[in-house]
């Protein structure tokens, strides 16, 4: 789905169309915060759950890139992601629109300040249907996907996970490390879309202010419920 001004200015359907892609994209991310039980599992999938093990709070500057099906450059941005668990992440993306996305347990909101605009919806309503849905749940990633190794030949460690329902908007995940680095997160979605995020300057565990969090209303602009 390509963003542009127009889809932003569009009726509810497509608004709502509008966030819950931003959403899988954004929340596919914080499938690394869920548990994975591994049974003789390859280096990859070795590799993510050691990375998971003991893992409470994670941030990291990001750049994003989208790619049509054709390998055509739709969308690029980048910012800083904040996470929490379990159900609370802070997306905030500076370029090329500045924009916040915030889970804060109950809620998924977005603001789009350009517009000075807030949409929110009710955190369950907003994952159903998406792999995300796993981080309310917080169900093991086996349950729901495929686990398997990729190798590209590239040099980072890669764990493929393969959706096990056939009807959903994401057709696989890839997680690449380098070391014992977060780098690489791949995903393509129904549509032959890909979107690639690559992490920078990651720190596991830190303090978080809570106040990350919370949304609070700007004054004045739109203010949109989701239902």
């Amino acid at each position: 789905m390509l963003m542009t001004r127009k889809s932003l200015l569009a009726p509810q359907g497509r608004r709502r169309a509008r966030l819950g892609w931003m959403l899988t994209t954004a929340l596919i991310t914080t499938l690394l915060a869920l548990n994975v039980t591994v049974m003789a599992a390859p280096s990859g999938e070795t590799r993510l759950k050691d990375y998971l093990k003991g893992l409470n709070t994670l941030t990291s500057e990001f750049r994003q890139y989208t790619l049509s099906a054709d390998g055509g450059r739709m969308i690029e941005s980048e910012g800083t992601f904040y996470l929490q668990r379990p159900g609370r992440f802070r997306w905030e993306y500076r370029a090329p629109m500045e924009q916040i996305i915030v889970a804060d347990g109950d809620r998924v909101w977005l603001h789009d300040i350009e517009l000075d605009q807030v949409s929110h919806q009710s955190q369950s309503k907003a994952l159903d249907g998406t792999p995300a849905q796993l981080l309310a749940s917080n169900e093991p990633i086996e349950r729901h996907f495929e686990i398997s190794t990729w190798d590209p030949g590239d040099g980072r460690e890669w764990v493929e996970l393969q959706p096990k329902d056939p009807d959903g908007q994401v057709k696989r995940i890839r997680i690449g490390f380098i070391g014992e680095a977060l780098d690489t997160l791949l995903m393509e979605d129904s549509f032959g879309q890909i979107t690639r995020f690559s992490f920078l300057d990651t720190k596991r565990n830190p303090k978080l202010d809570p106040k990350l969090f919370k949304l609070d209303r700007p004054i004045g602009g739109d203010f949109l419920e989701i239902q």
